[in-house]
């Protein structure tokens, strides 16, 4: 029986090419890239095929083949399932007192600095050039740059992209003219502030706007931007993670990871392969990873509600001017049957639309409308229905557009949807009576990764874009944390500082104090354990909380970062831990 790819049958991908629905399509080379988990040897398998293949973990790959082979991929019995890829977008929008970093700073408490630690920086590239990234001879403290959108000798097992080392680096800082020699560049200029939050050492202010982890070594990826220049692939960050991983286990290094892009294409349960697969590496090597959990808090982006048996809902949602598309993602219960009616501002139906027909393109007004109803996978019992809506020339029609819900067969009646995010389509895209809680982006909702969320810290409050909680159906707790999110100071594309503002610039904090709390136990030998969930677990337990505030909480999570306690709590466990080995080699002995 030929499998589902990510809810979307092949036979009807090629008349889908250009929309949400299939942004793994290679227009040009008239192939389409699929993330595959398999049991068995995937590089053959490709070979077979005439496909290419990257191959991620030993059940995670990428591969990249001609549309017409699509159907003897998903046939092989060695794939246990495929998805396509969606599109992420970053998470844009006196901190380091809140955090109560400085004591673990000071040679009178824990005099810690990142130093042998590697911080990952998966994002739109860096200004390697600033000097808070360079140490005070003026050598680079970034040890690669992976740019995905470059050209040159990728890195090994990667087919795209150009990898430059240290001695290059460092070669193009002394150059007068360094973009010869290494041309990446942050046109954005969101990593290189989020690089340094997490690990810049201040040299541009003497100290003042350090970072969390000011000696930290530096690995940076520059994430292949799509059609729109702030969004990427999740298979290009898929790649990087399995880059950094790669890179982090041959220098020997514990390994903080940063990743501040997510998405709202998904059913935010965590059962997607995306989701699974950063979840999955939270397991590998000595390594933390740690992601934002998106501004969609206050965004109006998603919507939930209890359907009865033959009941009819109308769900409201406005369309903002000269959006060339957008999507509509719906998830509930394989188990309850629902019917769907699309209506635009002008009151032009798309007539009933039952899941007998999986796959609709269809034409209301100036849009194209592609909808596809998913299937369940062997990790997520949901039924997901993808609608995207294209404009046929010009702009999507604004306005207010609705989409009817029949209740057909009930059982569970629960029913979410998700708009793109903000950055994607703008607050002027929304839910008229939106819900605020399960705004997490995607993949924050990955079980093992540390899902970060933002506060105000200047005014102790929560900050109302911050994606919220938890998970679809309460599967995960999320997010884990919150760290400060508004006004942060960090280095900026050409020098010098700039404030930023977005759970973007909460993460790094986190990702910071990871490779804290890895130098005192790792390197420093004082719990060699100190990775992974342990990790998260001391910084839960060590964050800040407010009374009357009930935890975990869908804002707060477990609460604000203190790494300071956190490490408190870590440093009691070790005494505790060796007092009671002790204890142990005593009664042995007596």
């Amino acid at each position: 029986m030929l499998k589902n790819i990510g809810t979307l049958d092949r036979k009807v991908f090629e008349s889908f090419l250009g929309t949400e629905l299939a942004v793994g399509a290679n227009e040009n080379h008239g192939e389409v890239e699929i993330i595959v988990k398999s049991n068995s040897d995937i590089k053959r398998l490709a070979r077979e095929l005439g496909a290419s293949a990257e191959i991620l973990s030993d059940r995670f790959a990428i591969i990249s083949l001609p549309w017409d082979s699509v159907d003897d991929l998903l046939s092989h019995p060695a794939i246990i399932h495929a998805e396509l890829p969606v599109a992420l977008v970053p998470h844009i929008f006196e901190s380091r007192r809140d955090v109560c970093v400085e004591n673990v700073w000071s040679p009178d408490g824990f005099a810690l600095s990142g130093a042998g630690t590697l911080v990952a920086i998966i994002d739109s590239g860096i200004d390697y050039r600033h000097p808070d990234f360079t140490n005070d001879d003026g050598s680079s403290r970034i040890l690669y740059i992976w740019d995905q959108e470059g050209t040159g000798t990728p890195p090994s097992g990667f087919n795209d992209g150009v990898e430059y080392t240290e001695e290059q680096i460092n070669a193009a800082l002394a150059s007068p003219q360094p973009y010869t020699v290494v041309p990446q560049q942050d046109v954005l200029g969101h990593g290189t502030a989020v690089a340094g939050i997490a690990a810049g050492n201040g040299r541009s202010s003497e100290g003042r706007n350090k970072g969390m982890a000011p000696k930290a070594s530096i690995i940076s990826v520059k994430l292949k931007p799509g059609k729109e220049l702030s969004a990427v692939r999740n298979t290009q960050v898929m790649r990087a993670v399995k880059y950094v991983f790669d890179r982090a286990k041959e220098l020997g290094m514990p390994l903080a990871v940063n990743l501040s892009y997510g998405t709202n294409n998904g059913s935010h349960d965590g059962n997607s392969l995306f989701e699974e697969y950063i979840s999955d590496m939270a397991e590998h090597w000595k390594s933390v990873i740690s992601v934002a959990t998106g501004n969609e808090g206050a965004a109006g982006h998603h919507y939930s509600t209890k359907v009865k048996q033959s009941e009819r809902t109308t769900v409201e949602f406005s369309v903002s001017e000269n959006l060339t598309s957008l999507y509509l993602v719906v998830a509930y219960d394989f188990v309850d049957t629902f019917n769907f009616q699309l209506s635009s501002p002008s009151g032009m139906s798309s007539g009933e639309i039952t899941g007998d027909n999986p796959s609709v393109v269809m034409h209301i007004d100036n849009a194209a409308v592609y909808l596809n109803y998913g299937h369940p996978t062997p990790y997520d019992a949901d039924q997901i229905v993808y609608i995207q809506l294209m404009a046929k020339e010009g702009a999507v029609p604004s306005g207010l557009w609705r989409l009817y819900v029949q209740g057909v067969n009930i059982v569970d009646g629960r029913i979410d949807m998700w708009l793109p995010t903000v950055e994607d389509v703008s607050n002027g895209t929304a839910f008229l009576r939106p819900t605020t809680n399960t705004t997490l982006t995607i993949p924050s909702t990955a079980l093992r990764a540390i899902a970060v969320g933002g506060y105000n810290a200047r005014i102790g409050a929560s900050a109302a874009f911050s994606g919220r909680g938890y998970t679809r159906n309460e599967v995960y707790v999320k997010p884990d944390l919150v760290a400060p999110a508004v006004n942060i100071v960090s280095t900026r594309v050409g020098g010098g500082y700039g404030t930023f503002t977005g759970t973007s610039m909460a993460t790094p904090f986190v990702t910071g104090a990871v490779a804290l709390m890895m130098e005192w136990g790792i390197i420093n030998e004082n719990d060699e354990g100190m990775y992974g969930q342990r990790v998260k677990a001391f910084l839960r337990k060590g964050a800040t909380r407010q009374q009357g505030t009930t935890y975990p909480n869908p804002i707060w999570g477990y609460g604000a970062l203190c790494i300071q306690a956190s490490m408190d709590i870590a440093r009691q466990s070790a005494i505790s831990s060796e007092r009671g080995r002790r204890d142990l080699i005593g009664r042995r002995r007596g």
